[in-house]
């Protein structure tokens, strides 16, 4: 099953005082038909709750900031595979959602198509097309089939977003379904003022890595006068104060997954995060050069935590801990998603629906 459809599944309920609790054969269903009767009834169900009256808002995900996003991964992962495999090359570069790059030696282009290959294998939406050109010019670029996966990806990355700022914010009875190939709509039972939903989203969440600044005590610095280039942050938490650097090392920008999870000794919750290509190479150099060190992931200018570099990072995963509940572990992590998600949302439409039907 894919991660898609189990996060449709996940949504699929009547918010409405009534529990409606849907049994499907799935073994005796093909894919796309299950596809297609989930589909008609989380439509079904929308329009049930729409005849209540309330708000309805639909947004548009950012496909353009999508696919800058996917072709600059894809560089990275050029660039990576040609150097640590020693292949000489010249004239690497994004054009038009792929990227262009020129390897003289045969072998070299075809060592090339085999990693990425590789890399994408059980993955559709890394699937990526090879075209060779004259002169060892090569073209590389996500198949259709994987740029429509990713879209599909990112609106239900958004969805889970949108869904959990809702109810951090304590808005709980609501209705998000796509709409059409990258939209989602929103609808919200008995609610006249959309613009104070639309408000939350106006402001993007915030996320970046900072150094602790060690420099003095952060009680110190609350008290005092901060060293220039630090200021003090409370914890998400704790509440306790931190003393950090205000210039970040990474961002959201760098990261490309975000879920909650479960520490593997402990059984702790845990929100876990993945960079991309340029955020695993930044991370392994900032904590080589700072073995020793606190470094604090901060969310919306709190703390989320500051846990000590014992070692060089260089895979790319983290795992934050910070005794979280469940809960609070998915709210950082889809939040940390938040920060991370491709361009924005647009908001396509916003409007107040009259109940045309009695609950």
């Amino acid at each position: 099953m894919t991660r898609a459809l189990r996060n449709r599944t996940g949504r699929l309920a009547v918010m409405l005082s009534i529990a409606i609790a849907i049994a499907l054969p799935r073994a005796a269903l093909a894919d796309d038909q299950f596809d297609k009767m989930r589909a008609k009834i989380v439509a079904f169900v929308g329009d049930k709750m729409e005849k209540l009256g309330g708000s309805r808002i639909i947004y548009k995900v950012d496909s353009s900031g999508l696919r800058e996003s996917v072709a600059t991964d894809l560089r990275d992962d050029v660039y990576k595979n040609l150097h640590d495999g020693h292949i000489a090359f010249s004239n690497l570069a994004i054009r038009d959602g792929g990227v262009d790059v020129k390897i003289a030696d045969a072998k070299g282009r075809d060592q090339l198509a085999r990693k990425l290959a590789s890399a994408a294998d059980g993955l559709p939406s890394h699937a990526i097309a090879v075209t060779d050109g004259s002169d060892g010019a090569a073209r590389l670029a996500p198949t259709d089939a994987a740029s429509a996966t990713r879209l599909n990806e990112l609106v239900e990355d958004s969805i889970a977003m949108i869904e959990q700022r809702l109810k951090d914010s304590g808005v709980k009875l609501v209705s998000i379904v796509p709409d059409g190939a990258d939209r989602i709509r929103i609808f919200l039972p008995g609610v006249t003022d959309p613009e104070r939903i639309t408000a939350i989203f106006a402001r993007k969440v915030k996320v970046s890595f900072r150094l602790v600044d060690a420099s003095m005590s952060p009680e110190q610095a609350q008290s005092g006068t901060p060293p220039e280039g630090s200021e003090v942050l409370l914890g998400f938490k704790d509440k306790r104060p931190y003393l950090v650097a205000k210039d970040s090392v990474l961002d959201g920008a760098d990261i490309n997954y975000a879920a909650p999870g479960f520490a593997a000794g402990t059984k702790d919750p845990v929100a876990s995060f993945r960079f991309n290509g340029r955020g695993t190479r930044r991370l392994a150099h900032v904590t080589e050069e700072n073995v020793g060190r606190s470094f604090a992931i901060v969310l919306d200018d709190k703390v989320i935590s500051a846990p000590v570099i014992r070692e060089p990072i260089t895979g790319g995963s983290v795992q934050i801990s910070g005794n979280f509940t469940l809960e609070e572990a998915n709210s950082v992590a889809m939040l940390l998603r938040a920060g991370a998600l491709p361009g924005h949302l647009t908001l396509v439409e916003q409007q107040v629906i009259q109940p045309t039907a009695k609950p």
